[in-house]
């Protein structure tokens, strides 16, 4: 839990008086008040297993040495308030990433500073005013996040923002810290007869090109997907930000209903327009929709269409179970896939989704319960009570077809399947007055033969400021071909790709 510094200031004869005299009012007292908080932060990760790339056992290698200091700080005059929020990440060029540089043409030039270019950053990451318009309708405006959702692991309404994946993929337990910010205007509508809230955004489309979709490590370097570590995909295939199915200074915005029924049941229901979280492959010989865009030297680029999503969710506890029962929905409309031809033709790349886009309405489904348990009496003897859930995420093509050639991931053989299923569970533990926490994350790929990975933690609590946390990141594809990730066989689905990345991870927090 973060601690907070503030610093109290009465403008009392300078500020308040000076603005009151100019709108001709009577002089009265303002508080002004500024609040600063933030960490000191630094992770390291070390390879469990030799990853097949390098010409060197890299088993037991440090992958990652990463520093990042955040700064949030808050200006709050009487009901307005301006946030800041800003962080810087490093990262030492380790033995391991400088292998990398020089694999099969490397992710990096190894005479260059490029690695610098895609780890390490500065930015101010949000900045945003609050101000109430009336006293039912707020707003927020500037560089800022927005979550819609009930879901965690996968992306089904939370998506107004992409995630940024590319150094450590899909691990961060804290979204907030991945999740890409955008310039908004948001709006909040109470309405307290029902016990409703009414949220609309609009996004104007000044952002970054970098800012729009999910970034995942193309580049080649620790968490490329298998086997592609070395290879910088984006020097043949660079993204096109300004195709124009998906351009990056297009306006996005959604709407979306809250409220909480008389039976005790939180629901929501939204309508979003925005960019498929997830970049496709653009082969300039079969443009999307006919429109060509900007090509890389290898004819092709990565491009992030403009898509529209309605989603519903809903939570509410059960008795019978003494459980909250969560769900959401989402279904998007002519979601991009990558597809393979059925013949051979020059532009299809052996078979693994390269042939072009099609387009495909996508339900996404989630399904979870959360749950106390108490352990204090078991063998486990914990302190308190401990937090338990069961989450099931499935996505499902209504219009699927098998000859349409889908695949689950462009560069690999996978086709896409009417249904893919993930089930994953996580159980905390709390101990010492909950100054030891551990904490156990499972999931299985049900669709891939039930490929599974164990996420075994501890974080360890000193006083208000220092958190430790520990981490083994174990990924088990099952089956006799998909472990193999490096064949890109047919077999080899979402935790195949992570196959051979086994890894501790160590993070040492200061807050202040």
């Amino acid at each position: 839990m973060k601690t907070t510094a503030q610093t109290r200031l009465t403008a009392l004869g300078v500020a308040a008086p000076l603005t009151v005299a100019l709108a001709g009012l009577p002089a009265t007292a303002s508080a002004f008040e500024v609040e600063v908080e933030g960490y000191v932060r630094q992770g390291f990760s070390m390879n469990l297993q030799n990853p097949r790339e390098t010409d060197t056992n890299d088993a037991y290698r440090l992958s990652m040495a990463r520093s990042t200091l955040r700064l949030d700080t808050r200006f709050i005059f009487d009901d307005i308030s301006f946030t800041v929020i800003s962080r810087g990440d490093r990262e030492y060029r380790t033995s391991y990433l400088r292998r990398l540089e020089r694999t099969g043409g490397g992710a990096y030039s190894s005479d260059s500073d490029d690695i610098d270019d895609f780890y390490n950053n500065a930015e101010i990451r949000e900045a945003y005013f609050d101000l109430p318009l009336t006293n039912r309708i707020s707003t927020r405006v500037g560089k800022q996040q927005l979550a819609w959702g009930e879901t965690d692991f996968f992306q089904a309404n939370d998506l107004i923002h992409g995630f940024d994946f590319s150094w450590r993929s899909f691990l961060e337990a804290e979204n907030e810290e991945l999740r890409k910010p955008l310039i908004m205007a948001t709006f909040d509508i109470d309405v307290p007869e029902v016990d409703g809230n009414l949220q609309m955004f609009f996004r104007p489309g000044f952002d970054r090109k970098e800012d729009i979709g999910n970034t995942f490590d193309l580049v080649g370097s620790r968490w490329a997907l298998q086997p592609n570590k070395g290879t910088d995909f984006l020097v043949p295939f660079p993204y096109d930000f300004d195709h124009p199915e998906g351009r990056h200074d297009e306006q996005t915005y959604g709407i979306r209903w809250s409220a909480l029924t008389p039976g005790g049941i939180d629901y929501s229901l939204m309508y979003l327009r925005h960019h498929n979280p997830d970049p496709v492959f653009h082969q300039a010989l079969n443009p999307f929709k006919g429109r060509e865009g900007d090509f890389g030297p290898g004819n092709g680029s990565f491009i992030f269409p403009i898509v529209d999503t309605v989603g519903a969710t809903a939570s509410g506890y059960a008795a019978w179970a003494d459980a909250v029962f969560s769900t959401e929905i989402a279904y998007t409309f002519d979601k991009p896939y990558n597809f393979s031809s059925t013949r051979t033709d020059a532009f299809d790349f052996q078979g693994r989704g390269s042939a072009g886009i099609k387009e495909e309405d996508t339900v996404s489904i989630m399904l979870r319960m959360d749950k106390i348990v108490d352990l204090t009496g078991t063998f486990l003897r914990t302190s308190r009570p401990s937090f338990a859930s069961i989450q099931v995420f499935n996505t499902w093509l209504p219009g699927y077809s098998r000859s349409d050639n889908l695949v689950e991931l462009v560069g690999y053989e996978a086709r896409q399947q009417r249904w893919s299923t993930f089930v994953t569970g996580i159980l905390g533990l709390n101990y010492n007055n909950d100054r030891i926490n551990p904490q156990l994350a499972v999931g299985s790929d049900v669709t891939g033969g039930g490929s599974f990975f164990v996420i075994p933690s501890v974080e360890f609590a000193y006083g208000d400021n220092w958190r430790v946390l520990l981490e083994a990141d174990l990924f088990f594809p099952l089956g006799n071909r998909s472990k193999r990730a490096e064949d890109e066989t047919t077999d080899t689905r979402t935790i195949g790709y992570f196959d051979r990345n086994n890894q501790l991870y160590a993070r040492f927090t200061y807050n202040f």
